[in-house]
């Protein structure tokens, strides 16, 4: 069972998410949390395999949560998506930035939202399509030139491209012919070369340095 908390200030709203996420059979919610700090405090205690996190939230938001948990210099990071009814690229920059391993909106849909759970607990990352595409043209002028990193092999290339399109290690395979133990090698190796700590950040770095291709 994949165990996830649940940070968001409004009762009905955890109460939906618990439903869609217990009714999928391999997910079960250990705690809850209305506000920042106790989701904070609760994501310490209990250790869940992902934590869902608002991004508005009391005391502190989620973008702070997400730092606290995941961010660069955790000695132990949880695995946090931030679902939110917020479609703003300052928050999703933010939340990605902070070590978020999805970015999911509440009017996704429930398929959606317990697929960014399992790829979270699978080590994979999941970002809302459409916010992927606007990300793509956001950060990557028109026109510019592809930047090839001399520091990646042609195919790794390839493996951050498709990471960069919200990709799951099983898609990676599937795409490039290449088997599941394979895929996970390039991307370790992808993480070791460009001094990165997941495959959100693999992402991120494709939009900042036009290697994503057309969106």
């Amino acid at each position: 069972m994949i165990r996830v908390l649940i940070a968001d200030d409004q009762a009905m709203v955890r109460g939906g998410l618990r439903l869609i996420l217990e009714d999928a059979g391999d997910i079960t919610v250990v705690g809850e949390a209305a506000d920042g700090v106790a989701a904070i405090e609760a994501a310490r205690r209990l250790r869940p395999d992902v934590c869902l996190v608002d991004i508005r939230m009391p005391r502190l938001d989620g973008l702070e949560v997400t730092r606290a948990l995941a961010g660069p210099g955790v000695a132990e990071p949880l695995r946090v998506i931030v679902v939110t009814t917020f479609d703003l690229d300052e928050y999703v920059y933010g939340a990605l930035r902070g070590g978020a391993a999805g970015f999911i909106l509440k009017d996704a849909g429930p398929a959606l939202l317990v697929e960014a759970v399992r790829a979270a607990h699978a080590g994979d990352a999941l970002v809302s399509p459409s916010i992927t595409v606007r990300l793509l043209r956001h950060l990557r002028p028109p026109g510019r030139a592809l930047a090839v990193d001399a520091r990646l092999s042609a195919r790794e290339l390839e493996v951050v491209r498709l990471i960069a399109r919200g990709r799951t290690n099983q898609e990676l395979g599937a795409a490039l012919f290449i088997s599941l133990s394979t895929v996970k090698s390039h991307v370790s190796t992808i993480q070791t070369k460009l001094g990165l700590r997941n495959r959100v950040e693999i992402a991120a770095w494709a939009w900042e340095h036009g290697v994503a291709g057309e969106p």
